[in-house]
């Protein structure tokens, strides 16, 4: 702003002058565009009380809507070129990953965002501890106690060595005078393997005259009969794997969903609980208005590497099509994404699908326009790692095997034999 002053002398009267000289704009023109923010509102000062709240030098007040939170600077300031001083995102509230209790699960109505609410419950012979419901609150964390499934007292559980303790009164014998008794056999009060156990006992008097006892112990378990794992998929059993009380717990390779029982019981009339699951092509949804909508798809079943670039032209984006391995990344259950272009011609890309998405995923996750780019996502939607310039197979994949997920995936995967041969 500049102040010019001249003075003005008429006999003996002098008057002083001062003139305000805007640069850029007058006070009531509006500089900025009109500010808005989703799920949000804005709270503007003005200068000098104008009308309009987008004059150069208002300061905005950015506040979200519960359920939201805000990502970016709480104060925007309209600058002299024409631009807000920062950008802002009200993203809806998200509570941490649920542990699914062991023998059994729970569903939610909204996944693990604000206000969501998610119901535990067991598999068939194992009774619920802790809340039956919990619910995602605006602190970003669960309502509730945590639950487990617990085998009920007096039931019989997961033995891995199936051993029972067995007692008996050892027999009397009517001899007169002393005698000697030898026991061929497990004592009252042992432990007893699954099988038969032949119980002896001989008694012999001072004239060597001799006596027997005999009787069997048997042990039978209760089985069910082995599960296979599903084609494509992975099981994982407690105890011996069959028998009464045991869990089996089912889950795919990447690529692939599972439909039917998660987690099956041995029960007391020898048959499984739920059903038979098998593991089915995962379908993506690509008919969505929303980069968050289409991210949700991806939630705990996949990892993103996200390859943004302005051009199709661009050479790091070529030379990074050109080092990804397929099998890499279908071993780490990896779907790349591609964004490619800016406003307004520009396309996402999920393997041969192709949808205008771009600039909902960049708005998303703040990837630059004008610049390559590669974001890494793990199951769970976390920003993982960014590059401005193309890694190597071998970075990206010594980066996703220090995931905690990754790491019982590799334990499965070695048990199976796959690999990238």
């Amino acid at each position: 702003m500049k102040l010019s002053t001249w003075w003005h002398t008429y006999s003996t009267i002098k008057c002083v002058c001062s003139v305000f000289v805007f640069p850029f704009s007058l006070p009531e023109t509006p500089w900025c565009s009109p500010i808005k923010v989703k799920h949000g509102n804005a709270n503007c000062r003005t200068p000098q009380g104008e009308y309009y709240k987008n004059v150069l030098g208002t300061r905005c007040d950015i506040r979200c809507q519960k359920g939201y939170e805000l990502h970016g600077p709480q104060q925007l300031i309209c600058q002299s070129n024409k631009r807000w001083s920062g950008k802002v995102l009200c993203k809806q509230i998200r509570c941490p990953t649920l542990s699914m209790p062991t023998n059994g699960g729970f569903k939610c109505i909204d996944g693990a965002y604000f206000n969501s609410r998610c119901e535990y419950y067991c598999s068939p012979g194992y009774q619920l501890k802790g809340d039956r419901t919990v619910t995602c609150m605006d602190n970003k964390v669960w309502s509730g106690r945590p639950a487990s499934c617990a085998i009920p007292i007096g039931a019989p559980g997961a033995l891995s060595d199936h051993e029972w303790d067995r007692k008996w009164d050892p027999p009397h014998f009517e001899w007169e005078g002393r005698y000697l008794v030898i026991l061929k056999g497990p004592s009252p009060g042992s432990h007893f393997s699954e099988g038969d156990h032949k119980i002896q006992y001989t008694v012999y008097d001072r004239a060597e005259n001799k006596g027997t006892c005999k009787f069997l112990v048997k042990v039978r378990v209760r089985r069910c009969g082995k599960l296979n794992a599903p084609e494509n998929g992975y099981i994982k059993c407690t105890g011996d794997g069959d028998n009464y009380g045991v869990t089996c717990e089912f889950s795919c390779i990447g690529g692939y969903e599972l439909q039917g029982s998660p987690a099956r019981v041995c029960q007391y009339n020898l048959g499984w609980s739920g059903t038979e699951p098998t593991c089915t092509p995962m379908n993506i949804n690509v008919a969505v208005r929303t980069a968050a909508a289409l991210l949700d798809q991806f939630y705990e079943k996949r990892r993103l590497l996200i390859v943004s670039t302005p051009t199709a032209a661009n050479f790091f984006y070529r030379l990074q099509l050109g080092m990804l391995q397929q099998c890499g990344l279908d071993l780490r259950h990896v779907t790349v994404i591609e964004l490619v272009g800016v406003f307004p011609a520009q396309i996402g890309r999920i393997g041969a699908v192709q949808k205008p998405i771009s600039e909902f995923f960049r708005l998303l996750l703040r990837i630059p326009h004008y610049n390559f780019s590669v974001v890494v996502m793990d199951k769970h939607g976390m920003d993982k790692e960014r590059y401005s310039f193309p890694p190597t197979p071998a970075q990206l994949f010594a980066l996703i095997d220090t995931f905690p997920l990754r790491k019982e995936e590799m334990k499965l995967q070695a048990e199976t034999g796959q690999s990238c041969t």
